[in-house]
């Protein structure tokens, strides 16, 4: 063995033991189970509890500087610029720069034997946190701390979701630099918690697994339960016997010039998988049949396919930037008829 060689080892092992060494103080400083699980995900999951329904999240930077959003600027309705400027003049935040992505939950409400929901939304964005909390001031919003968070309580749209007979008040607050919340207060109240506690859904394995399959490579995505969402839908009991029994549910897509995306579901049983598949194929059969002599929807239907295996279910599209203008095309000679 050379001197270099030797040296090598000796560093190699310097190395190894170093990292060991590090790994095992962590550990036993209780950063084991905050450090190192966090493998997937924006970091605003710490926020998420660990039994949510569903996960969502949405790069927005992404798609506001997208040039499939180019393309639809040109087909929008002149009123959209002038309502963008009008909330900037308000709020301050402009939808094209000021928010860099969302995150969104939505979990059983506790104590309400699953047949209610509360959920929040985070922006991670920049905001003028004391230009907001002074404009909801000004239209009847009332402030409470919690946990060292000043929640704005939107008091009139409490007193109009009351009014149907579903009292929740929603509430605005700063969770941290550049992290606004909005969601039910009871939502917000948790989310706060959960946070603070060091519990989420970083914790629930079967659904970070999802978070890790549907995450690369796309700008948006959503996971969760699927039978828990159906059960909150209150569907016509001859639609709900005819849905399949499926527990969990993944999407992602991908936005550039055209738009791609995968829908994933899982079944209860292979069975349940093969209904599920039979379901999905009448509908593109009937899809296809009324798209009829209509190249653009054709085309569009064409790029559908439908897959899995055992007891998943997945149905993936692709919607190229030809088809994208056709269907623009479409959408500007509808506005110019009379």
């Amino acid at each position: 063995m050379t001197q270099k060689t030797r040296y090598f080892m000796f560093a190699s092992a310097a190395v190894l033991v170093g990292g060991l060494c590090t790994g095992l103080v962590a550990y036993y400083s209780g950063f084991g189970t905050t450090m190192f699980r966090q493998t997937s995900g924006p970091a605003e999951l710490a926020y998420v509890p660990a039994d949510a329904a569903v996960v969502a999240y949405a790069n927005v930077h992404d798609v506001m500087t997208s040039e499939l959003r180019r393309r639809l600027q040109e087909v929008m309705p002149p009123d959209e610029e002038k309502g963008r400027e009008e909330f900037k003049s308000h709020t301050g935040i402009d939808l094209e720069t000021d928010i860099d992505y969302v995150v969104a939950s939505m979990t059983p409400r506790p104590g309400d034997q699953g047949r209610g929901e509360m959920g929040f939304v985070a922006f991670r964005g920049r905001f003028d946190e004391v230009r907001l909390e002074g404009l909801a001031r000004e239209h009847g919003a009332t402030v409470e701390d919690y946990r060292g968070k000043r929640l704005i309580r939107i008091t009139k749209a409490a007193e109009a979701t009351e009014h149907s007979g579903a009292a929740r008040v929603p509430v605005l607050t700063f969770v941290e630099p550049g992290l606004a919340m909005f969601g039910d207060e009871a939502a917000v109240r948790h989310a706060i918690d959960t946070r603070a506690d060091g519990r989420s859904v970083l914790d629930n394995g079967e659904l970070m697994t999802l978070v890790t399959d549907v995450e690369r490579g796309a700008n948006a995505w959503a996971v969760g339960r699927f039978d828990l969402l159906a059960a909150q839908a209150n569907l016509p009991e001859g639609v709900a016997s005819r849905i399949p029994p499926i527990k969990w549910f993944a999407a992602r897509g991908s936005v550039n010039g055209g738009v791609a995306g995968t829908f994933r579901a899982e079944a209860n049983d292979e069975e349940a998988a093969r209904n599920l598949r039979d379901v999905i194929n009448g509908f593109m059969a009937l899809a296809r049949l009324q798209a009829g002599s209509q190249p653009e929807l054709q085309g569009m239907l064409q790029t559908m396919t439908l897959g899995g295996s055992g007891r998943t279910v997945e149905l993936s599209f692709a919607i190229p930037s030809e088809v994208i203008d056709a269907l623009s095309a479409m959408s500007k000679g509808a506005h110019k008829a009379p």
